[in-house]
């Protein structure tokens, strides 16, 4: 297989859950967790005579989210959309229908900046609609009697469907896209984010075609991954698959497919529909949604400092690296915590400095958010402080981190204080002390001394080495390099 000689092409879909207390056209609960069946009321069971009312804060939502993709600005809102009726037949959908927006969404264009590795990529957005969810089908201990059953609490539950542009071009590309719209939706506080409870759901639409073509291949979605991982693989494993099955003289079919975890692929599911095969008509018992200007304005005032403006600002005001400024803008709860560390007193650029390493390497190793941090911004900032005047060196504030990542002086805000008199971690910078040790250093080591007067500068880092050892790593090393320089000059 010869893979470079393929362009991939990808799109995704993104349902995501708006963070309403009830449902978008009922007011049943969306609380997740509850016993089956016991969310869903008269509207959302289609039972005859019940009419859908439209909820007004997963209208408020949906605008909020075209003001974020949009920079602020308000023109790609539509002052008018339409619900339409979605036309399938499966057991979840008690009405045979799912209300949806068709032709006309609440909102259309937009873009989300992409960061991989090093390079920054705009992914265009084509629409995002509103729409009901469907129930769900379980198969569970149930199977063996012959059987499946139906749970209808997350019918009704409002969505905002994300259709992006087809521009990414990797798995890597697509992964991103879903993190930085993840970090959107989080970040304006129109989602939770959950993963795990169907929050926040991918359909990738994936494709190949040869480098240099400009007709696109024939496209297979993946339906409902859940987990960024998960997204990676799925697309990794059917970029493989089509491109196998083209170069051994077979054809992609179009068709919807489901991703394995446990056997890392992709199988097929159903034959892929278009538009027409859901016959599409708008909803008669939904008025049109007309939204003014005025409400527009009140949301837009109301909106959080965005992501690129903050990032912005922290490049100008605090003179972080766009790379350092992107990762603290990634999700709002970062970019909350580093506000936090700057706002009790500690150096801008060594905070960004650790929590986007020391703090987020610890995160990732015992799988917490930052919202859970044993280690609080007001903990972070003391300790920084110890580095930046010289009592702590950077390899002593690793350690002091680590007693302060245990719990070992509680919630204190000045726990590294604690720490550092509990365990003698004070960084030696009295000069006298240190030129005793340089001295004695010295007169042990006379093959590191004459190789380094010869020229050899990796002889200056042996001696450095043999005073932090004397010193049982209290050193400051920055003097001690200062001191030896001197002496040995």
């Amino acid at each position: 297989m010869t893979e470079t000689a393929w362009e991939v092409v990808i799109g995704i879909e993104t349902h995501t859950q708006l963070s309403t207390a009830s449902k978008i056209f009922s007011g049943s609960s969306v609380a997740f967790g509850a016993p089956p069946n016991t969310q869903a009321n008269v509207v959302d069971l289609a039972l005859p005579g019940t009419l859908p009312v439209l909820n007004k804060g997963a209208v408020e939502r949906a605008i909020r989210f075209g003001l974020a993709v949009n920079g602020g600005e308000d023109h790609h809102i539509a002052r008018r959309s339409v619900f339409a009726r979605k036309n399938y037949f499966y057991p979840d959908s008690p009405k045979g229908y799912q209300i949806s927006q068709f032709e006309l969404p609440v909102v259309t264009g937009g873009s989300v900046e992409i960061q991989v590795g090093e390079r920054a990529k705009t992914i265009r957005l084509t629409r995002a609609h509103l729409e009901e969810d469907a129930g769900k089908s379980l198969h569970e201990g149930l199977a063996t009697a012959g059987v499946s059953g139906i749970d209808l609490n997350r019918a009704g539950t409002p969505l905002l469907e994300i259709v992006s542009e087809p521009d990414m071009r990797s798995a890597a590309e697509a992964v991103a896209y879903a993190k930085a719209l993840h970090g959107i939706v989080t970040w304006i506080g129109i989602c939770d984010g959950n993963m795990q409870e169907g929050s926040f759901r991918c359909d990738a639409n994936v494709s190949v075609r040869k480098v240099g073509d400009e007709k696109l291949g024939t496209r297979c979605e993946i339906k409902n991954v859940n987990s960024f991982r998960f997204l990676e693989r799925a697309i990794q494993f059917e970029v493989r698959r089509q491109i196998e099955l083209i170069e051994d003289g077979g054809q992609v079919v179009q068709e919807t497919r489901l991703y394995d975890s446990d056997k890392d692929e992709t199988r097929p599911m159903r034959s892929k529909e278009d538009a027409m095969d859901y016959r599409y008509f708008p909803d008669p018992d939904l008025l049109p949604l007309v939204i003014s200007q005025a409400e527009i304005d009140r949301i837009k005032a109301a909106m959080p400092e965005l992501p690129a403006a903050k990032r912005e600002r922290y490049v100008k005001t605090h003179g972080l690296s766009d790379y350092d400024a992107r990762l603290l803008t990634a999700r709002h709860d970062t970019a909350a915590y580093f506000e936090r560390a700057v706002t009790a007193g500690a150096d801008a650029k060594l905070a960004a400095n650790w929590i986007n390493g020391e703090l987020a390497s610890q995160l990732n190793r015992d799988e917490k958010t930052i919202a859970s941090s044993p280690v609080t911004a007001t903990q972070l900032a003391a300790l920084l402080r110890r580095i930046a005047d010289a009592t702590l060196s950077s390899k002593m504030a690793k350690e002091v981190f680590s007693y302060l990542w245990a719990g070992e002086a509680g919630d204190e805000d000045n726990a590294a204080d604690t720490i550092i008199e509990k365990r003698g971690l004070k960084q030696v910078s009295d000069q006298g002390a240190l030129e005793k040790i340089v001295d004695e250093v010295i007169a042990a080591n006379a093959k590191s001394v004459a190789e380094f007067k010869a020229g050899k500068e990796k002889a200056l880092q042996a001696l450095v080495g043999q005073v932090m050892k004397a010193s049982q790593g209290r050193a400051n090393p920055a003097q001690v390099n200062e001191i030896l320089k001197k002496k040995l000059a």
